[in-house]
């Protein structure tokens, strides 16, 4: 899988892959990358919710996941990450642990649990007369 990222202007950088465009940036309309990496974590859980809900005809219309983050000092590095997923009084309670365990097999809470390595470097590529 590869993804392109450029700079678009001064204050966005964005990324490309396949034909999706994501923008971030540094200004008030666009999140900030580390924003949007804290909302992929609320996110990815909330696909497993919805797929989980889904495959057993439950409405995910009220329901809701609260994302907190923790860390012992403000604007310090998060320490934890809390998902209080929210369920209305109707939601089947035999589903309840259920819920929780969907909601763990997140993609990006797997990733970051077992991190990827970094490989970063500079390559000039050949311009093609």
């Amino acid at each position: 899988m590869e993804m392109e990222i450029y700079f678009p202007n001064e204050e966005r950088v964005n990324a490309r892959i396949g034909n999706m465009e994501i923008e971030t940036g540094n200004d008030a309309f666009t999140p900030a990358p580390f924003l949007l990496f804290l909302a992929s974590m609320g996110t990815c859980a909330g696909v497993y919710v919805k797929s989980f809900c889904r495959r057993r005809g439950i409405p995910t219309g009220d329901i809701r996941i609260i994302q907190r983050m923790k860390s012992r000092i403000p604007n310090g590095p998060i320490e934890e990450v809390e998902l209080d997923i929210q369920l209305p009084p109707e939601f089947p309670e035999k589903y309840h642990d259920a819920v929780i365990r969907a909601a763990d097999q997140c993609a990006v809470k797997k990733h970051l649990e077992n991190p990827p390595g970094f490989n970063v470097h500079v390559s000039v590529p050949e311009l093609v007369a």
